[in-house]
C-alpha cells in the first residue's frame, strides 16, 4: 500500500519546495495555513504541483531526496512530465 507520499508545491512567489508526508491534503493545507515548513511561511498560497507514492517511507524519503538535488530545470521537467 503507498501510504507514503513525496510532493512538490509551487509557493506564491514562484519557487518549489519539495517534501514527504502520511497526507497530501492535510500537509498542503497546513503549508497553506502558513503552518507548514518555516520555508513556505510566508510564500502563500501554494499550489500542489506534484506527487509521487510509495510503499515505505524510506523509498519515499529517498526519493525526496533525489528530487531535492534536482536543478530547477529537472524538476520543472518532472512536473510538466506528470500528463504523461
Amino acid at each position: 500500500m503507498a501510504d507514503h507520499h513525496v510532493y512538490v508545491i509551487e509557493c506564491a512567489d514562484g519557487t518549489l519546495y519539495t517534501g514527504y508526508t502520511t497526507d497530501v491534503e492535510r500537509r498542503v493545507a497546513e503549508h497553506d495555513a502558513g503552518e507548514g515548513a518555516k520555508y513556505t511561511r510566508g510564500r502563500t498560497p501554494v499550489t500542489l504541483r506534484h506527487v509521487e507514492s510509495f510503499g515505505s517511507k524510506s523509498a519515499a524519503m529517498s526519493r525526496e531526496h533525489a528530487i531535492k538535488s534536482l536543478s530547477r530545470a529537472q524538476k520543472e521537467q518532472l512536473i510538466d512530465g506528470d500528463d504523461d
